[in-house]
């Protein structure tokens, strides 16, 4: 299951449970509405509760990432997971946006914020 919100240039996503297929596309549309309108926009993942994902979820990432590779200015992911943070790392290979990981959310907004500001 997945919680989703838009306010202001950042579309955050967080993820309960099992993070499945579905849950991924209802967050590409998101983006997708958010960047035709908007330009482009800082994301903010929620990991920290993720139990795990489907195959599919990992190869749909790859694939929006690359289609996506300019359209994002920072990207924050909350985790505690070192396999999530690997992830992260090799994310970042495929986009031009700034990416971090964090423990706390104050930490990730606070460091999105500075983004919105400048």
């Amino acid at each position: 299951m997945i919680v989703t919100d838009h306010q202001s240039n950042l579309v955050t996503l967080a993820v309960i449970g099992e993070f499945t297929l579905a849950d991924y596309k209802e967050f590409e549309e998101l983006v997708n509405f958010t960047l035709k309108f908007e330009g482009p926009v800082d994301l903010l993942f929620d990991l920290r509760e993720m139990a795990n994902f489907t195959l599919d979820v990992a190869w749909e990432e790859i694939k929006f990432s690359r289609a996506h590779a300019h359209d994002f200015r920072r990207i924050a992911v909350l985790t505690g997971s070192q396999w999530v943070r690997w992830s992260a790392w090799l994310t970042q290979t495929t986009v031009d946006a700034d990416l971090r990981v964090f423990d706390g959310e104050a930490d990730a907004r606070n460091w999105l914020g500075e983004a919105a500001a400048a």
